[in-house]
């Protein structure tokens, strides 16, 4: 499955108020692995960032001077994430502006050139109910070093979004882990795992539990069922006696 991890800077918060998008960036994903691939562009928006916006990301408009418009990278940008599902940390934002700028040109809207997108601000809502939710959080709380974020930037952010997507959505497709390394033969159709290929394991803490069974409720109320780990540790109920 090819996803496309997409985030944008823009001149404002409201595309309806003429505001543009002035840096766009996108990064592949292969079957849930980075591949290396990214789309980066600086663009002139051609009109200045609102003050609130140019304390974020910081670009001027002497910068993207000399920058090409959207216009001249439209076709780049639709060869790039065509066919692809979209991971966007609050969609509707992004989507809005890229629309917006479709629709100036006459191209496809997004839903003519991808499949579908996946919003990872409400995913996280679900996953995460209570807590922050911003990129900043997630990156914190996942573990992911954002150091280097001191000012929004869409390739950055597209990058730290593919690892937060990552650790965010890991164990929903198998329960099998991939271990580095790991060696093993085939004996008469059962697989043998070379126990020094195992990774080394350490006594679990208690806050970790905690957030393990945070994770889980969320997990369930975003799926509207219980989640199949609490279905494999809760022992079957007693068969009633005849």
């Amino acid at each position: 499955m090819r996803q496309i991890v997409l985030d944008t800077e823009t001149t404002g918060l409201d595309h309806k108020q003429g505001n543009r998008i002035l840096e766009l960036a996108c990064v592949e994903l292969s079957d849930r692995r980075l591949t290396n691939r990214h789309l980066h562009l600086y663009i002139n928006p051609e009109r200045e960032s609102e003050e609130g916006a140019l304390r974020v990301h910081g670009i001027t408009s002497e910068f993207l001077a000399d920058k090409p418009k959207f216009a001249e990278i439209v076709d780049d940008f639709i060869r790039f994430v065509e066919g692809a599902e979209l991971v966007i940390h609050n969609a509707p934002f992004d989507i809005g502006f890229l629309n917006a700028e479709l629709s100036r040109l006459g191209k496809p809207l997004i839903a003519d050139i991808c499949p579908s997108v996946l919003d990872t601000l409400a995913m996280a809502k679900d996953l995460r109910p209570g807590k922050r939710n911003n990129l900043d959080a997630l990156c914190r709380d996942y573990g992911i070093d954002n150091s280097n974020r001191t000012l929004h930037g869409a390739l950055l952010d597209a990058e730290l979004l593919a690892d937060v997507y990552l650790q965010m959505t890991r164990g929903q497709d198998s329960l099998v882990m991939d271990l580095e390394g790991e060696k093993t033969v085939q004996l008469t159709g059962d697989m043998v795992i070379d126990l020094k290929a195992r990774p080394k394991v350490r006594q679990i803490r208690e806050d970790e539990i905690q957030a393990h069974q945070e994770y889980l409720e969320g997990l369930e109320k975003a799926n509207k069922a219980p989640s199949v780990w609490v279905q494999l540790l809760t022992p079957p109920a007693a068969e009633a006696e005849a």
